[in-house]
């Protein structure tokens, strides 16, 4: 662990430790708001010594607790070897991280925090420097992991009887496999045009496939958008853009906690929590409708209540866009709770106010498979092969 992130994780623990007194600390002041309210003025004089001295030891406890690894965090800085590895630079310690970013990335990346994923290009789990981009030739396929994920996704469960997708579409239709890590938590539309600009450094190759999982395909479409806004020239060698379970007209989970939240931030006594709820990222709150442009969720409260301001943004001219669509089980199990993270209907964009304009024969639908068993299975690889040989 470097020096600098040594003192982020300090930092960023001691602000946790404190949130959490905060809300106690609020918990406690609304029931008891409500309790002298209830008992009448006579007990106008206890109120005063109790907001007195609730109040002092709350901000002990909340000085203490933040103060404690605050400091170890800077004592760590000071000892780190100035050669030490980054935390991303471990697998383990890049799923660490990308599971902090996806609850909380946005904030950290406005902060500048070391801790913020930066977006990067890989390959076999090694970056790849930017000045070799253009020295890529041949058909290329990218693939964007969802939320919370790292590069390392696309090789769960791979063995040598059967690898990644990425290693077998190398082997059997030419491609260069090319993975994105990328921080999740961040608005989606940020993602896509990020994205773009870094694609655009591809300047030798024929075909760019995009493959993304769960929110990776609405990263894909983003930089679709974006690229062909920006008449960017990789747009032009794109062919197939095919989308795992992704929530194309939104995730089901993501709309449960903003319903909660909303709920929750009706009573007093229960604000603290929406609070908390609705600290979550901007990126998670893009998966409660599927928003992969800035149009879709900029000036408006990102806490109201179930409002789907999504528009079904064109596809970019001369790509296909396919999608797979996975079940747990028939229906109607299968209807109910799709892959158990996303619907069907969501994945395949088909909805009953909202239509993305996938063709007649650029989707699937496979049962007895969940949301992460689309990242490597026979049955995903052989459609996506189909696809792409075409």
């Amino acid at each position: 662990m470097r020096g600098a992130e040594a003192k982020a994780v300090g930092e960023l623990t001691g602000d946790a430790l404190s949130g959490a007194t905060l809300l106690v600390r609020d918990v406690h002041a609304a029931i008891a708001r409500r309790a002298f309210a209830a008992a009448g003025p006579g007990a106008g004089r206890a109120r005063v010594v109790h907001d007195r001295v609730s109040g002092a030891v709350y901000a002990g406890v909340r000085a203490t607790l933040g103060a404690v690894p605050r400091g170890a965090g800077s004592v760590l800085a000071a000892r780190a070897r100035a050669d030490a590895l980054s935390i991303a630079d471990s697998s383990r310690g890049a799923l660490a991280l990308a599971a902090v970013n996806a609850c909380a990335g946005d904030g950290l990346a406005e902060r500048g925090s070391p801790l913020a994923l930066e977006m990067t290009l890989r390959r076999h789990g090694a970056e790849l420097a930017l000045a070799s981009l253009g020295d890529i030739t041949g058909r290329v396929a990218i693939f964007i992991h969802g939320l919370g994920e790292t590069d390392a996704a696309w090789r769960l469960g791979a063995t040598p009887e059967r690898p990644g997708y990425g290693e077998q579409l190398q082997r059997e239709l030419g491609y260069t496999a090319i993975e994105l890590r990328y921080n999740t938590g961040r608005h989606i539309s940020d993602n896509g045009r990020a994205l773009s600009l870094l694609l655009d450094r591809l300047r030798s190759v024929e075909e760019i496939a995009l493959i993304g999982h769960s929110m990776g395909g609405l990263v894909a479409r983003s930089a679709c958008h974006y690229g062909r806004g920006g008449e960017h020239a990789w747009t032009n060698a794109l062919t197939n853009v095919v989308c795992l379970g992704s929530p194309h007209l939104g995730a089901p989970l993501e709309k449960g906690v903003n319903l909660l939240g909303w709920a929750l931030d009706r009573a007093p006594e229960t604000r603290p929590f929406a609070r908390v709820l609705n600290g979550r990222s901007a990126g998670i709150k893009d998966l409660r409708f599927g928003a992969c442009i800035e149009e879709e969720w900029c000036d408006c409260d990102p806490d109201e209540l179930l409002a789907d301001r999504c528009r079904d943004v064109p596809f970019l001219p001369g790509a296909r866009f396919c999608f797979v669509a996975a079940t747990v089980g028939p229906d109607p199990v299968g209807f109910l709770v799709g892959d158990l993270i996303v619907r069907a209907s969501s994945a395949s964009g088909r909805g009953r106010t909202r239509r993305i304009p996938f063709g007649a024969d650029d989707g699937c639908r496979l049962a007895g498979l969940t949301h992460f068993g689309l990242l490597n299975h026979p049955a995903v690889y052989q459609q996506i092969r189909a696809w792409l040989a075409r």
